[in-house]
């Protein structure tokens, strides 16, 4: 296996705020950074989605308030989410539906859908930014961030990117699926979401290895069918 040929030691300059990290790793010529978040781990109901997104170098001013998608309203990321699109010099998403993370384990499918994110790049990475996790396999250099996706530009738009991707999934599949409010919140666990189990049982788009739902699902023995519901998953 050929070693993997690292990039010169790069200089940090906090003044550049959310372009901090990338500006360091463009000086030393690694001109395409690409960032990596996920949406969804930590919801019991619904696919883990994976994006990851190479930004230009320099400024972007149309990227003006973009920060971690969890601390922006829904209208800001609907905003954001067609100027990152316009903007990335490429992006790709992928999407884990519920069995493959009852099959595999959300951690496991977690690390993998990064890679398979990565990979999906139209325009290969010179270095790879990751949103907390260190993810062995990846075709160029890399880096986890902690609280990346309020710390790097490019992870912040992988999360919009995501969390975007995700929640029209969600509201999709509340159409198809009445009862639980998909739509309303997203597939985490909440008390409404649990009295929706207890009384419905849980549905095909639930992740069954979850204590909670388990437990709903031994307590009503049902199992909604997702009618007409598909969700398309990248290689």
């Amino acid at each position: 296996m050929k070693a993997q040929k690292w990039p010169p030691r790069a200089l940090v300059r906090p003044s550049q705020g959310l372009r901090t990290l990338e500006a360091a790793l463009q000086r030393v010529g690694l001109e395409h950074v690409a960032g990596v978040d996920e949406a969804g781990r930590g919801a019991c109901a619904g696919p883990l989605v994976v994006a990851a997104c190479v930004l230009p170098p320099g400024p972007q001013p149309r990227l003006d308030g973009l920060t971690d998608s969890k601390k922006l309203s829904e209208a800001t990321r609907e905003r954001l989410f067609p100027v990152i699109q316009r903007l990335a010099v490429a992006s790709s998403v992928v999407v884990i539906p519920a069995e493959e993370i009852d099959a595999k384990g959300v951690h496991v499918m977690n690390i993998e859908g990064m890679r398979r994110a990565v990979c999906a790049l139209s325009v290969p990475p010179d270095y790879v930014l990751l949103d907390g996790f260190r993810v062995p396999g990846l075709p160029a250099p890399s880096l986890p961030v902690i609280g990346g996706d309020a710390t790097a530009l490019c992870i912040a738009a992988a999360s919009v990117l995501a969390k975007v991707t995700r929640d029209r999934i969600m509201v999709q599949m509340d159409a198809e699926l009445p009862g639980y409010d998909f739509a309303a919140h997203k597939g985490y666990s909440t008390p409404a979401h649990a009295r929706a189990m207890r009384a419905l049982g849980p549905c095909v788009q639930h992740r069954m290895s979850y204590a909670n739902v388990s437990a709903a699902r031994a307590g009503t023995a049902t199992l909604v069918a997702a009618g007409s519901l598909a969700i398309e998953c990248a290689p």
